[in-house]
């Protein structure tokens, strides 16, 4: 069967084109086959490809926290998938596998921006299917828009907190001092930036083992709100170490949050059971900090993370338990 004859032309994709503009859009798709129970793509996958149903059945489902799938969509032939991660340069936000076996045609990313910039007319009907359709799909039903929010508001929270703590992580850190930088050289103001290390946190992990350094790392977390402000970001970057985003702060401001965090930290003696199992035992905590602030001691992230670390290091050198500002 020729790969023309087995478009189909009925998708809402097409919609609108012209026969002379599917004939356009059938050089660039491909067929493949997916026999029933394998996955076309993975929810975090690289979304480089749009894929059309020719034949087959095909689910998209999302991981739940207690390790199971929820289905949240069905696609039948002519349905199209996978447009938006191609769009938004995004990881693909859901798994998509075969429920029964199926034949797709794919559009790659790369033909899909060919036919938008070297076929503009083309590329504006597709790209207007695109949102019609996603509008009434969603509509399709109530619970699934429902579903839809729900996930999407999950699916955010999982790119920008920490799991474990409930922070931020590193990748929302790093974005928001982007933005900092940014806006500074459009007139903003400067801001601080803190890191932080658990002292002695080795001693924990051994003594207690991964599970134990968990806990101690989770009642640090907890401990942070009430030394923070109103706006301050505070992220886990890995292990026990943190960092704290505080707007609109020069040094010394920036240095009376540091301590206010080191003593809220130096408050805390968790009781955790060894490894070895007995009686929990108490642990004495505190933390180094090292401050740095921006534009002040450094014109981008890389330098201003480096003038942190570089203070949170003098900190440990002097002896631990203590607030370091970078000159």
């Amino acid at each position: 069967m020729s790969l023309h004859s087995s478009i189909p032309v009925q998708s809402p994709l097409f919609e609108g084109l012209s026969g002379d503009e599917i004939a356009i859009v059938y050089g660039f798709l491909k067929q493949r086959r997916y026999p029933k129970g394998s996955v076309v793509f993975e929810e975090g996958d690289k979304g480089e490809e749009i894929f059309i149903v020719r034949t087959g059945r095909i689910g998209s489902s999302v991981a739940q926290t207690d390790g199971t799938r929820r289905t949240i969509y069905e696609f039948s032939p002519g349905r199209f998938f996978g447009e938006m991660a191609v769009i938004e340069g995004a990881p693909r936000s859901a798994q998509c596998r075969a429920e029964e076996d199926s034949e797709l045609l794919v559009l790659e990313g790369t033909d899909f921006y060919h036919l938008v910039f070297e076929h503009s007319a083309i590329g504006h009907k597709m790209l207007t299917s695109i949102g019609r359709v996603m509008v009434s799909w969603l509509d399709e039903s109530s619970h699934f828009l429902n579903d839809l929010v729900r996930w999407g508001e999950t699916a955010r929270r999982r790119a920008v907190e920490d799991a474990l703590t409930g922070l931020f992580n590193r990748r929302f850190l790093e974005e928001s001092l982007g933005n900092r930088f940014s806006a500074i050289s459009s007139g903003g103001h400067r801001f601080a930036l803190v890191m932080m290390d658990l002292d002695r946190f080795h001693e924990i992990n051994s003594a207690c083992g991964a599970r134990g350094g968990d806990l101690v790392i989770q009642a640090a977390a907890a401990a942070f709100k009430p030394a923070l402000r109103e706006g301050d970001v505070a992220a886990r970057l890995a292990g026990d170490e943190f960092a704290f985003l505080l707007p609109d702060t020069g040094k010394e401001d920036a240095f009376l949050v540091a301590d206010r965090l080191r003593r809220c930290v130096e408050s805390l003696h968790p009781a955790i059971v060894p490894e070895s199992g007995g009686v929990p035992v108490p642990f004495n905590m505190s933390a180094s900090l090292g401050v740095a602030v921006a534009p002040d001691q450094a014109s981008d992230t890389a330098a201003l993370t480096a003038a942190a670390d570089k203070a949170l290091f003098a900190a440990k050198e002097a002896g631990r338990n203590r607030v370091v500002a970078a000159e």
